[in-house]
C-alpha cells in the first residue's frame, strides 16, 4: 500500500440533471464531467477520507449541429459531501473500499417556455454510491483503480417543468477504470473512463443513450504543489428513445470536449484543487465554462 497522502481517491458525484422530453434535451446527466483530476487512479492508503467538491457551471444548449440555441442556458453553484473508506481487506490483491456522495444544488435553467415558472431552485441531488473499489499500486510509477458507481434518482423532479427539476429520475450503473502514471520527477498523467448504462425514466417514457466519458490530467508535481491541463471528453454511444423510438434526426447524442488548467496544493493531510474547464465541439448539450473548488482531509 502506497503511504502517500496525496494518492486520494476518485470516482464520482451526482449533481446538475435537467430534463426536458418537450423541448428535445434530457440531461446533461448525473455524473459532472471534469470531477476528478489529479492522482484518478490511485487510491489511497487505508482509512477515513472526506472530500467537498464546491462547483460553478454556466452554459448554453447547443442542437445536433452545434448551433446555440436560442433561450437556453442554465447556471448552477453544486456542493457535495463524499465519505470514502478505504479497508485493509484486498480483493483479487488489490486494496477495498467504498464511498457514497451526496450532492446540493442551487440551479438557475432559463428555456423559452412562458408558462413555465423559470424560478430558480435549490435541493437534493442524485445520490452515487460504490460498494466495490478496488485499487491496485505497481512500483514505481503506475496505480489502476477499477470502481462500479451506482446513481440514485433521488434528486427532486418535476415532469412538467425541467426549470423544478434537479434530479435525472432514472437509475444508473456506471463501471469505471482509471490509472495515473506518476514517475520519481515529479510528471503525471491521469484518466478515469466511465461507462454509463442508463434506465428509462418511468415518468416519460424516456431512455437516454447510454454513452462513455472520461477525465483526463498532465501535469507536473514539485513539493506540495502540483499544476497541469486536465479536462474531459463526453460521446454518447446510443440514441435517445421515447416510446420506443428514436429521438430527433440523430437521436440527440450528446457530445462535448473540454480542457482547461488545474492546480493542487497539500498541507498536513488536506489537499486543496482548484480547476477551470472551457467546453468545446459541443452537440446536443450545454455548453460553456466549470468550475470546480475540492477540499480533501485525511483522518
Amino acid at each position: 500500500m502506497v503511504n502517500d497522502r496525496r494518492f486520494i481517491p476518485w470516482l464520482a458525484l451526482s449533481t446538475l440533471a435537467v430534463s426536458s422530453t418537450t423541448n428535445g434535451f434530457e440531461g446533461p446527466q448525473q455524473y459532472p464531467l471534469g470531477a476528478e483530476n489529479f492522482m484518478a487512479g490511485a487510491l489511497p492508503p487505508a482509512g477515513d477520507y472526506v472530500i467537498d467538491y464546491l462547483g460553478y457551471y454556466t452554459g448554453e444548449y447547443r442542437d445536433h449541429r452545434g448551433d446555440k440555441v436560442p433561450g437556453i442556458d442554465i447556471d448552477a453553484v453544486f456542493n457535495a459531501m463524499r465519505y470514502v473508506h478505504v479497508s485493509d481487506h484486498r480483493i483479487l490483491g488489490g486494496d477495498w473500499g467504498f464511498h457514497v456522495i451526496v450532492p446540493f444544488v442551487h440551479q438557475d435553467l432559463h428555456i423559452p417556455n412562458p408558462s413555465l415558472a423559470g424560478d430558480a431552485i435549490f435541493g437534493l441531488g442524485d445520490i452515487t454510491i460504490d460498494p466495490l473499489i478496488i485499487g491496485w499500486h505497481f512500483p514505481p510509477d503506475w496505480h489502476v483503480t477499477l470502481g462500479l458507481d451506482i446513481n440514485l434518482p433521488t434528486g427532486r423532479y418535476d415532469k412538467n417543468d425541467p426549470t423544478n427539476s434537479i434530479g435525472s429520475n432514472y437509475w444508473s450503473v456506471e463501471p469505471i477504470a482509471a490509472f495515473t502514471y506518476l514517475n520519481d520527477a515529479g510528471l503525471e498523467v491521469s484518466v478515469k473512463a466511465m461507462y454509463n448504462f442508463k434506465t428509462e425514466n418511468d415518468e416519460t417514457d424516456y431512455r437516454s443513450g447510454d454513452d462513455i466519458h472520461l477525465d483526463y490530467l498532465i501535469s507536473q508535481h514539485r513539493g506540495p504543489w502540483a499544476f497541469g491541463i486536465g479536462g474531459y471528453y463526453l460521446a454518447q454511444t446510443e440514441s435517445d428513445r421515447q416510446n420506443g423510438q428514436r429521438v430527433g434526426p440523430d437521436g440527440t447524442r450528446a457530445q462535448v470536449i473540454a480542457f482547461g488548467p488545474a492546480l493542487r496544493y497539500d498541507y498536513k493531510g488536506m489537499s486543496f484543487i482548484g480547476t477551470w474547464n472551457h467546453e468545446t465541439a459541443v452537440e446536443n448539450y450545454f455548453q460553456g465554462d466549470k468550475f470546480y473548488f475540492k477540499f480533501i482531509a485525511a483522518f
